[in-house]
């Protein structure tokens, strides 16, 4: 059996775990469906398919991609290991990533470099 990877929720240095209030406050459906969308990056890692995980062009992050009425998404980057940590999460209204949920995760990346 292959080991899964880890999942990891970046917190902010007011001690906030941003990505996981957003799914919290989603409703049943949609945030069953992030769940499982999380679960199967847990499983399959890097080998996930480009319908659930997309790179972002350059930048080093990584676009978990929730199907569904709500599309969401979370930007999440390898940081050790097997591991993965999920930056920033939002629902994408448009066709295009909008720059600032860009720029959200990368300031998260530094800041989580900072600290470790």
């Amino acid at each position: 059996m292959i080991a899964r990877w880890k999942i990891t929720y970046y917190k902010t240095p007011t001690g906030k775990f941003p990505v996981k209030e957003l799914i919290d406050k989603l409703e049943e459906i949609p945030r069953a469906r992030v769940y499982n969308t999380i679960e199967l990056l847990a499983e399959f890692g890097i080998n996930l398919g480009m319908s659930h995980a997309k790179k972002v062009a350059g930048t080093s992050l990584w676009e978990l991609r929730v199907l569904g009425e709500k599309s969401i998404r979370i930007f999440y980057i390898a940081i050790k290991g097997r591991e993965f940590l999920l930056l920033h999460a939002f629902t994408k209204k448009k066709q295009k990533t909008p720059k600032k949920e860009i720029k959200t995760a990368l300031t998260r990346i530094k800041d989580f470099l900072k600290k470790a």
